[in-house]
């Protein structure tokens, strides 16, 4: 278990679910398609995923995130939560029509990037839809801690985050054709203090 793996890890041991609010609103995917949720943490997504008839496979590399994803229910039909590293996926060639990566990509290093992307191209198959979603550069957050690349800090726990601008998220997958982008904003009350969060949602195809 590398560092950043076993950062996670600690922190899903610590604190358990390290996600709350409102299940994410999820494009319209057909009923009956192969989902990837890709980097599913705690298995926030997953509440937004039951009962859309997908067949959904969730993947994180740390092994108490996977164990509190698969508590996820009321009903997810069809899920399968399994521990594996987004750098080296145990799945074949073109398995899935949907690959979402919701908060995945800020994550890694930029060498971390190319080699997530490539694995995201190896596992969709051709015609297949990617949805990204990252933190933008206009989040309050952005600047926060150690900067250790470009637009990315290190928290005290070693965990980093990278904060994006729109090319930055397009050229991350050279090739795809863009179908929608997204700048989702609101504010976040700490202490009576409102503070600006923004995201980024980028959906893509792959090639035929």
């Amino acid at each position: 278990m590398d560092s950043l793996q076993a950062s996670w890890e600690a922190d899903y041991r610590k604190k358990g679910r390290l996600y709350g609010g409102s299940p994410r609103q999820l494009p319209a995917f057909p009923s009956g398609s192969r989902v990837l949720d890709l980097g599913c943490g705690d298995g926030k997504s997953l509440v937004s995923m039951e009962d859309r008839g997908w067949h959904v496979t969730a993947v994180d590399f740390s092994p108490a995130a996977v164990s509190l994803a698969s508590e996820v229910g009321g009903n997810p039909a069809n899920v399968d939560c399994i521990v594996a590293d987004a750098l080296q996926l145990p799945i074949r060639k073109n398995s899935f029509d949907i690959v979402t990566a919701i908060h995945l990509l800020g994550h890694v290093s930029v060498d971390g990037l190319r080699r997530i992307s490539r694995e995201i191209d190896r596992v969709l198959r051709p015609g297949g839809t990617l949805y990204a979603v990252v933190f933008s550069q206009q989040d309050f957050r952005c600047g926060t801690g150690t900067e250790v690349e470009p637009a990315t800090y290190a928290r005290g726990n070693s965990i980093i985050t990278r904060y994006f601008s729109e090319p930055d998220v397009i050229a991350i997958f050279p090739g795809y054709t863009v179908r929608t982008v997204e700048h989702i904003e609101w504010t976040l009350r700490v202490r009576g203090r409102e503070y600006p969060r923004s995201e980024i949602t980028v959906l893509f195809s792959k090639p035929q």
